[in-house]
């Protein structure tokens, strides 16, 4: 079984930085919610994350199933705005018995 992910950087094709410099946590928090204590809790889909020492946003393929509209949108965005994307695969062993 594979599980892959999307890993979004704040750099644009062509090298330039993207602006505005908070997109990741914006983008992310579309499918955040509130947990303990009023506290931003980015999901398991769609999360920031620091990445070879640059802050990225993550996309879990699995919210094209979860929420394929979101998805849809997130990936519209990253194509338009020509943004470096590249797709992190990791193949997961099923246990027996499970």
């Amino acid at each position: 079984m594979e599980h892959c992910r999307y890993i979004i950087e704040s750099y644009t094709e062509d090298g330039r930085k993207f602006r505005p410099s908070d997109w990741i946590d914006r983008i992310a928090s579309l499918d955040a919610s509130y947990g303990a204590f009023q506290r931003l809790v980015y999901s398991d889909m769609l999360y920031p994350e620091l990445y070879q020492g640059q802050m990225t946003l993550i996309i879990d393929t699995g919210l094209e199933d979860v929420n394929p509209d979101l998805f849809s949108y997130v990936m519209n965005f990253v194509k338009s705005n020509h943004l470096k994307m590249s797709k992190v695969c990791e193949v997961i062993e099923k246990q027996l018995g499970s």
